[in-house]
Parts: C-alpha cells; sequence; structure tokens
C-alpha cells in the first residue's frame, strides 16, 4: 500500500527481456502507470534511434486522424468519446488500422476536390449569369434611349445582331465626342466600324479606381458601363460573400482589348464569354440555367457523401488518436532500451512497495523477465 506521503522509497530497476515480446511488455507497463524509464541512447541522434520508422508511421496517422477532425469540426459533427479501456493496438493490428485511415482520408480528399471543383463552376456559372443577364438589359436600354434607333439608318438589316451593333456604335460615338479633353475630341469612330467589348465582374469597392485607370490608360478610348448587383455573390477565390458589379467595356482594336484585359488582370476582374447577339445570349442563359440546376443537384449529393463519410468516422475517431497516442509512445519509450542480438535491456525507476505489482504484470509472459536492483 503506498504511503500517505507525497515522497515514495523508489527503487532503480534493470529489466531483460526477449525483442519479441517487448512492445507487449511496454504497453503493459504503461497501463500499469508505475514505472519511469531512463534513455540508455542520450548520445543517439532522434533520427538515428531504431524504431525512428515507426514512430513516424504513427506521426503520419496522426496527421491524417487531425485533418478527418478538422474536416468533422468544419460541418459542426459531435465526435464520440474516446473508449477508456482501449488498448495499444499490436503491430499487426496497427497495419489494418493504418489502411481503413489511409482509405478514410483518400476517400474524404478525393470527394473535397470534387466538391470543390463543382463549387468553383458553379460559382463561375452564377456570375456568367448575373453578366449575361446585364448585358442584355444593358442593350435593351440602347434600344429604347438611342435617337439612332432606326435599323436602316446605315445600311444594316433589321435583326438582332446588327441592331444592337449599330445602337452601341452609336452611343459609343455620341459619348466620346461628348467627353472633354484634348486627346478624345478629335476622335470619330465610323458606324460601319464594330466594336469590340469585354464583360465581367469584379469587387464593387475596386469599381472607381477601374474606371479611372480604364480611363488613362486608354486615354478615354474606351466606353465602360456598370450595374451593381443587388443581393451579394460568393467570390469563387475566398469563397466569401462580397458585393459585386457587372461591367461591359466597349473598344476598337486589340490594342485597347489588351490593354482592358491587363487592368481586368490588374483589379481581380473576371472576364466571361458573352456573345454579341440577342438570340446568342439567350441561349447561352438557358444553357447556363440548365447547368447550374444539374450542379446544385450533384453538388448537393457530393456534400451528403462527405457528410456520411465524417459522421461515420466520427464514432471511432477519438479512439483511433488513444489507439495511435499509446503506440507511439511504446516506439518513443523502446527508442530509450539498448539492444543487442537476442535481447533488450531497460533500466527504469519504479516505487519499491510496487515491485511485486509490477513484477506480477510481467509475469503473464511466457519468458521469464529479471529484476536487478541497482541501488
Amino acid at each position: 500500500m503506498s504511503s500517505l506521503f507525497r515522497g515514495e522509497e523508489m527503487q532503480l530497476c534493470q529489466i531483460y527481456f526477449k525483442s519479441e515480446v517487448a512492445y507487449s511488455c511496454v504497453s503493459q507497463l504503461g497501463e500499469l502507470g508505475l514505472v519511469q524509464f531512463k534513455d540508455l541512447n542520450a548520445n543517439v541522434n532522434a533520427f538515428q534511434r531504431r524504431f525512428v520508422n515507426e514512430v513516424r508511421r504513427c506521426e503520419e496517422t496522426e496527421r491524417k486522424l487531425r485533418y478527418v477532425e478538422k474536416e468533422s469540426a468544419k460541418e459542426g459533427i459531435e465526435m464520440d468519446e474516446a473508449d477508456e479501456t482501449c488498448d495499444a493496438p499490436k503491430p499487426k493490428d496497427m497495419i489494418t488500422l493504418e489502411a481503413k485511415i489511409d482509405q478514410l482520408e483518400h476517400d474524404l480528399v478525393e470527394v473535397n476536390t470534387n466538391k470543390d471543383a463543382l463549387r468553383k463552376n458553379y460559382l463561375e456559372l452564377i456570375e456568367l449569369k448575373h453578366i449575361l443577364v446585364k448585358a442584355t438589359q444593358f442593350f435593351e436600354e440602347a434600344d429604347n434611349f438611342s435617337i439612332y434607333n432606326r435599323p436602316d439608318r446605315y445600311g444594316y438589316e433589321s435583326d438582332d445582331e446588327h441592331h444592337n451593333q449599330t445602337e452601341i456604335e452609336d452611343t459609343m460615338s455620341k459619348t466620346v465626342m461628348s467627353m472633354e479633353g484634348p486627346l478624345v475630341s478629335d476622335v470619330h469612330i465610323a458606324p460601319s466600324l464594330r466594336l469590340g467589348f469585354l464583360a465581367g465582374i469584379m469587387n464593387r469597392d475596386k469599381v472607381s479606381a477601374f474606371e479611372l485607370m480604364l480611363w488613362r490608360f486608354c486615354r478615354g478610348n474606351v466606353f465602360l458601363k456598370t450595374a451593381d448587383l443587388t443581393e451579394l455573390v460568393e467570390d469563387v477565390s475566398t469563397s466569401t460573400f462580397q458585393a459585386k458589379t457587372v461591367f461591359i467595356i466597349f473598344f476598337q482594336g486589340e490594342q485597347l482589348k489588351n490593354k482592358c484585359k491587363k487592368i481586368c488582370d490588374g483589379f481581380k476582374a473576371t472576364i466571361y464569354p458573352c456573345p454579341e447577339t440577342l438570340k446568342e445570349r439567350r441561349e447561352m442563359l438557358n444553357g447556363v440555367s440548365m447547368r447550374l440546376d444539374e450542379l446544385k443537384t450533384v453538388l448537393d449529393q457530393s456534400l451528403n457523401l462527405r457528410k456520411s463519410i465524417l459522421v461515420n468516422a466520427a464514432q471511432n475517431l477519438r479512439t483511433w488518436f488513444a489507439q495511435v497516442h499509446k503506440m507511439k509512445a511504446i516506439y518513443h519509450t523502446m527508442n530509450m532500451f539498448s539492444h543487442d542480438q537476442k535481447s533488450i535491456i531497460a533500466e527504469c525507476w519504479a516505487p519499491k512497495s510496487e515491485i511485486a505489482r509490477i513484477r506480477e504484470t510481467l509475469d503473464l509472459e511466457t519468458v521469464i523477465i529479471f529484476f536487478f536492483y541497482l541501488h
């Protein structure tokens, strides 16, 4: 029976046992919690010890478990408590546990990769849908308010493609000619020349600086139209909801087009393809809407699969943590032992009053274990 005093008379012991039972002996002594081993390899580098590979395997398994734990926390999944009676797995059982955890991580990484790709595509299609809607509204406004609203004014046919292009050219010409400044006062854009345009989306707080940069860098030879979105849009790169603005830049020539693209890149604005004709825009919008519905269904299935994997893992995650932690502690302890060809030598401190109990625990093995009292 232990003394009531805090101090306990200790005994330094030396243990000899065979290599094949060293793991189980250390496991039993660890569960008993009555001995403290001495490091007999203090002059040996940690990376040169005998069981360094086993320790690395345990650390790698712990890393995978932490990854699963982190993903479970994101979903708000409660993990079951660890089984307090679980023992350290035997080396042969550890192989099975490693394979199970490896497969769990692989499945989770694969599901997350697919989910992220689907979500990115989904968010991009949402932005493209906003651009198509706003572009259509802009062209309709040009039709309704332009004073040059006669389809045969310049010999164009009355179809949507030529009609819309003519109105934008007229709007561009009026806008440029009404701007003040020596660099644009003499500019004249012939209606017969087709204008190019870029459509994209960007953060609303950057629009003012973006417009100023376009004006200065392109010397006023572009026309910018913007439209703020009423609802917040989830950003593709940051996955945060932000206020966005759709923009359309009209220009003439490849040189201005390249300049506009560089400015868009600098402001992290995303450019999307936008057809010139109303018919093509409607067809693309219908295709985007159908694709969004399909992606939403697949994305929901992916999220449900991910959650089911995490829920199943949460039942055993704490127990696996405890088992791997115990196994890692065993190999760390065995790295402090002295090894020869047939046996392993360990030195430990133990309470003198508990020597019999320690001996009884170790005598459960089929080999003889000797104690040598050094003090």
